[in-house]
C-alpha cells in the first residue's frame, strides 16, 4: 500500500481524515501496520487548541500508544521480522502506519494475540512504579483512578502492598477493588478523603503516595496523607498551570518527592519491554481498562469521552 489515512488535529477540537504516502522506515526503524492506538489524557490539551500549540499538527500526531505488526524493517535492523506483533513508542500513531527506532519498539505477548495493547502508558506505569519503591507490605496510597492510576493499582497490589485507592468516580472505585485495592475512598470532600485515610492508616499516613490525577486537590490530598519520611510520587501529568504545594508540611514530614516523568527514551523503552513482560505474567492486566472503542473518522468522539469520563469510561481506544 502506497497511502494511509491518518488523522490531522486542526485545534479547537477539529479534525480531518487525510490520505497520505505511507511513511518509510529509516536504516534503524521498523514501519508498523498500525491496528490501534490509545487516547491519553495528556492529548486533551493538543485537542482543545491551547494558544501554545501550533496546527494543523503533523499527520498521526499526536498518538504516542499504537500497536500493531511490522511492515517493513530497515536495512541496519535486527532481531525483528515483518508480521511481527508489538507495541511501539512513537508520536504519530492516530494513523494506519508508523514508524519507530527499532529499539523503541517491544513484542507484544502470545498470550495477547487479537488483543489491543497500548504500550505507552504501561511502560509509564512500569517506570513510575520502579522509582516509587514499592515492597510488600508497603502501604500505598494512590490518588487519581484513571487508566494510569488503576495500573498502578495492580503493580502495587501484586508486589504485596496495602493499597488505599482515592477517587471522584463510583465506576472508578469499583475497578480499583477489582485491580487489587484494599481500601476505596470518593473524595468529592477532600477533608474526608484525608481523615477516612489518616483513619487506615492510624493516623501514621501512607509510606509510598501516588498522585495520578494531576490536579491541584489531588497534589493536596497526597501530601497531606504522607507518613513523615515517606515518598510522594508525582505520575500526574500538571499541564493547566502553576501549582501550589505546602513546603512546611513537606520539609516537616522530610518527604522524598519524585517527579516520574521519565524523558529520557531509554528508560522509556525499558519500560515498554518490563511493560510486556508484566502483562504476560499477570502484573498488569490492561484489558479490563479498555472501555470504549472508536474508529478513526470518530476520534472526536473518543476525546469527547475522554473529556467527559461518562459512567463506565476508563480507556478509549482508536481502531485502524
Amino acid at each position: 500500500m502506497s497511502t494511509m489515512r491518518a488523522a490531522v488535529l486542526c485545534g479547537d477540537g477539529r479534525c480531518e481524515v487525510q490520505r497520505l504516502p505511507v511513511p518509510v522506515p529509516g536504516p534503524e526503524q521498523v514501519s508498523v501496520r498500525l491496528e490501534g492506538c490509545g487516547v491519553g489524557a495528556s492529548n486533551l490539551p493538543l485537542w482543545a487548541g491551547k494558544p501554545w500549540f501550533h496546527y494543523p499538527l503533523p499527520p498521526g500526531a499526536p498518538g504516542r500508544e499504537g500497536w500493531g505488526e511490522v511492515a517493513a524493517v530497515g536495512a541496519e535492523v535486527d532481531g525483528l521480522a515483518v508480521g511481527d506483533r508489538i507495541a511501539l513508542l512513537s508520536g504519530k500513531a492516530f494513523a494506519e502506519y508508523d514508524v519507530a527506532r527499532a529499539d523503541d519498539v517491544a513484542r507484544v505477548p502470545d498470550r495477547c494475540a487479537g488483543l489491543p495493547l497500548p504500550g505507552e502508558p504501561l511502560a509509564c506505569a512500569m517506570n513510575i512504579f520502579r522509582r516509587g519503591a514499592i515492597d510488600a507490605g508497603d502501604r500505598v496510597a494512590v490518588v487519581g483512578v484513571g487508566f494510569l492510576g488503576a495500573l498502578l493499582i495492580q503493580l502495587a497490589a501484586h508486589a504485596g502492598a496495602e493499597v488505599i485507592a482515592i477517587t471522584r468516580r463510583a465506576y472508578a472505585l469499583e475497578l480499583a477493588r477489582q485491580c487489587g485495592a484494599a481500601h476505596t475512598l470518593e473524595c468529592r470532600d477532600p477533608r474526608a478523603a484525608i481523615g477516612a485515610a489518616l483513619e487506615l492508616s492510624r493516623g501514621i499516613g501512607c509510606a509510598r503516595v501516588i498522585e495520578a490525577a494531576g490536579e491541584q486537590v489531588s497534589l493536596d490530598i497526597a501530601s497531606a496523607i504522607a507518613a513523615d519520611g515517606g515518598r510522594l510520587i508525582i505520575a500526574g501529568y500538571h499541564q493547566d498551570g502553576p501549582r501550589q504545594v505546602n513546603m512546611q508540611q513537606w520539609n516537616w514530614r522530610g518527604l522524598d518527592v519524585v517527579n516520574a516523568h521519565e524523558r529520557d527514551p531509554a528508560a522509556a523503552a525499558r519500560g515498554l519491554r518490563e511493560a510486556m513482560a508484566a502483562v504476560d505474567d499477570g502484573r498488569l492486566d490492561p484489558f479490563l481498562l479498555l472501555t470504549h472503542l472508536f474508529p478513526l473518522d470518530r476520534i472526536d468522539a473518543a476525546f469527547d469521552a475522554l473529556r467527559e469520563r461518562p459512567d463506565g469510561f476508563m480507556k478509549a481506544t482508536i481502531a485502524l
